[in-house]
């Protein structure tokens, strides 16, 4: 009778040890393409595990912006969020790593590097907290202001917007000798309305999406720096779930992130001429100009890994890959 009762009291923790219910939160609004697919996602999900693992969404920024929502993930208000990169950099300093300023040339650089580092960095967000699920590229930002650029002297003399909790950024524009002014990415827009600050640097999607472009009147055309973005579950809660669950999570969210992958590629190419539709001047930094950016850059990495905000390995490890796949697109023509 002892044993019946044991083996019916295991049976019954183990099914509610094994059902959980995700409350996720981002700055996507509702109707985004991001919302739509992690959406889909959620749905097969729920089917695949008989409603044993659910997901419920938080979008628009309604449960704060990311430090607020890494804040309530801490204290168990929430199990996840749908972050851009540099929110988690205190988790893994290294996933920033695609952000040095200047630094690529092309889409066929970034797809050659990533290749080979997207998954150490899914593996160090996983060993500092965070489940992840493949990642999603936000593209190439560029800087948009409300007055022309085209020199480094030309930015320094603007207010310049940073995300508040990216210590990366924070010391990359200190390489350029600007003086930033830090907000939530929630407050940006208004920040633009009001004055406050009058330069961005944000993918074109980016532009559109969170509606910056209608309080901006020029772009530099030379892509800046490169953003990406997760949906990052807390590791202990997702350890919660059997382990069949688990992998059925990372199945359906992994083949969600490899279809933001591609589309959001190709609505930044849309977004790029949306944003001439709308009369943003595209401004080209002339090749003078252009030296004094690069030079500026590259002191970058170096400041860096001087302030513990990337290891000396992950920077020597990406110029490695560079110079590889630059000698074999030289070899090649």
């Amino acid at each position: 009778m002892i044993k019946i009762i044991a083996f019916l009291l295991i049976i019954m923790f183990t099914g509610q040890a094994q059902a959980m219910s995700f409350k996720i939160a981002t700055l996507s609004p509702d109707g985004s393409v991001w919302m739509e697919k992690m959406r889909e996602g959620a749905e097969e999900l729920a089917r695949r595990t008989d409603n044993r693992v659910e997901m419920k969404f938080y979008p628009g920024g309604v449960m704060g912006d990311d430090k607020a929502v890494l804040r309530k993930i801490r204290i168990g208000q929430l199990q996840g969020g749908a972050f851009v990169s540099g929110s988690l950099s205190q988790f893994y300093p290294d996933n920033q790593i695609y952000s040095l300023p200047l630094f690529f040339r092309s889409f066929k650089e970034i797809d050659y590097v990533r290749e080979h580092l997207d998954k150490q960095i899914i593996d160090g967000f996983e060993k500092g907290g965070f489940v992840t699920f493949g990642i999603a590229e936000g593209g190439f930002a560029y800087v948009m202001s409300t007055v022309p650029i085209r020199t480094v002297d030309d930015m320094r003399r603007q207010k310049v917007w940073i995300p508040d909790n990216d210590l990366m950024i924070l010391e990359t524009v200190k390489a350029f000798d600007i003086t930033p002014i830090p907000l939530s990415i929630a407050d940006v827009r208004a920040g633009l309305q009001t004055g406050l600050i009058n330069t961005v640097t944000t993918p074109p999607i980016g532009a559109l999406t969170l509606q910056w472009h209608t309080q901006i009147n020029y772009l530099m055309d030379e892509p800046f720096l490169y953003i990406y973005g997760v949906l990052a579950v807390d590791r202990e809660v997702f350890k919660k779930i059997s382990p069949s669950d688990q992998q059925t999570f990372r199945e359906i969210m992994g083949e969600v992130f490899k279809a933001l992958d591609r589309r959001n590629r190709e609505d930044n190419i849309k977004a790029i001429e949306a944003l001439h539709k709308q009369g943003i001047e595209f401004i080209k930094p002339s090749s003078e100009a252009l030296k004094k950016w690069y030079k500026d850059a590259s002191e970058v990495p170096r400041r860096l890994v001087e302030t513990d905000r990337l290891s000396q390995e992950m920077v020597d490890t990406l110029v490695s890959l560079l110079k590889e796949y630059r000698s074999k697109e030289s070899g090649a023509q």
